[in-house]
């Protein structure tokens, strides 16, 4: 119903515009939420799974890493051609499109009868994803108050730090309880669910304004490519999902080797350490509405350094404390880029998104694949070198680009 009304309109989503009620916030927020639940419940899945792909497929660790970059890739390529398309057609039917066709690779997934069919199925997966993250990101900016789009912004962070977490952490008993296979058949089911929850409750937008063509889209396209702000912030992003991939991919052969010998209901549980983004995110949030994006990355930034410090004392509890740090400060880098590119572009947002999106991603295939040759070399040390020094490319690039 939804769909056919947004096919009508010839410009703008809605005519008129109306106060937001504390009931309808509240929908928005159900469905943002939900809406990064259902997409990274999906995206890293096979985190945990890594050492026992090692030996199911007799494969390496770089190998086996490949199914972590595949759907990662996918994101990075389509982004861009998704933002443009949703500059077109709108926001919503993008959105549950994106989230219904997502489902069924999931559960394909479970189907492989190799490690090159698994990658190829998780690559289609990433194929869905930027139709949902691209395109939220673009809602938000547009139909979030000005003063509560950090807030906005990081309860759909919120969302997706509660997925990633669960995604991992579900693979992870399944895995050890039944076998891997059965994760994608339950992540699927969520998968749907999820995408329904968005239809009900994720209101048309209002402020959309559809562009008139592929040339106005492309133009925009050249714009962004302009904009020393956004370039900054597609940079940044970069770095961040690199270090956030790197990190806690190569962690899971870490702790499966000696002197750790994790299990991968063990490595499942490890991610819970991603539930503190759960509560920091919101926080964060606040704190970007008030101090701005540029202190929030510094103090974001410091906290990641701390984290990956941390790893390298043998110690579980502290490893695991490092590990939390890492992750509470990513997320925070999160919401301070994500938020920024809106502000940003000003126009074509879903396009200045999809852009954002696709870097974002590429540092994050890198992050699963680049690492591997250092831990060949020199382990996990290797490893945490490659991230502090990206992190230390982070502050530079928006101390010098950046605007409060």
């Amino acid at each position: 119903m939804s769909g056919i009304t947004e096919a009508r309109r010839p410009i703008r989503e809605t005519t008129g515009t109306r106060e937001v009620s504390a009931g309808s916030r509240i929908g928005v927020l159900i469905a943002l939420f939900v809406t990064g639940y259902a997409t990274f419940i999906n995206l890293y899945v096979t985190q945990p799974l890594l050492p026992r792909f090692r030996e199911v497929f007799h494969a390496s660790e770089l190998m086996v890493s490949l199914t972590v970059s595949a759907p990662v890739l996918a994101v990075a390529l389509t982004a861009p051609l998704v933002g443009l398309l949703a500059d077109t057609l709108g926001r919503k039917r993008v959105i549950i499109a994106a989230m219904l066709g997502l489902s069924l690779p999931t559960f394909l997934a479970a189907t492989s009868g190799s490690l090159s069919q698994l990658i190829g199925w998780r690559f289609l997966q990433g194929l869905f994803i930027p139709g949902i993250i691209a395109v939220a990101m673009a809602y938000i900016s547009e139909e979030s108050p000005r003063q509560a789009v950090g807030s906005t912004m990081a309860t759909y962070v919120t969302g997706t730090v509660v997925g990633g977490f669960s995604g991992r952490f579900i693979a992870g008993l399944c895995a050890t309880h039944f076998n891997w296979r059965v994760a994608f058949v339950f992540i699927s089911a969520i998968s749907l669910l999820g995408s329904l929850t968005t239809l009900r409750f994720l209101p048309r937008s209002t402020k959309f304004v559809r562009q008139t063509g592929t040339a106005a889209s492309l133009a925009s396209l050249r714009l962004h490519l302009k904009n020393p702000q956004l370039l900054a912030t597609y940079a940044i992003g970069f770095n961040v999902l690199f270090c956030q991939v790197a990190s806690f991919t190569y962690v899971n052969f870490y702790l499966a080797d000696k002197p750790f010998l994790l299990g991968p209901a063990a490595l499942g549980a490890i991610f819970t350490v991603y539930l503190i983004g759960a509560v920091i995110t919101p926080v964060s949030g606040v704190i970007l509405d008030r101090i701005g994006n540029l202190r929030t990355l510094r103090i974001a930034v410091g906290i990641i350094v701390t984290g990956m410090l941390l790893t390298l004392i043998h110690s579980l509890p502290v490893i695991i404390t490092g590990l939390t740090l890492a992750s509470t400060g990513v997320f925070a880098c999160q919401s301070a880029a994500s938020s920024y590119v809106g502000r940003a572009a000003g126009q074509a947002r879903s396009s200045a998104a999809g852009l954002y999106v696709a870097l974002y991603y590429f540092g994050g295939g890198m992050g699963s694949i680049l690492p591997g040759f250092f831990w060949k070399q020199t382990g996990w040390i290797g490893c945490v070198a490659l991230i502090l020094l990206l992190q230390a490319a982070i502050l530079l690039i928006a101390g010098r680009l950046w605007r409060d």
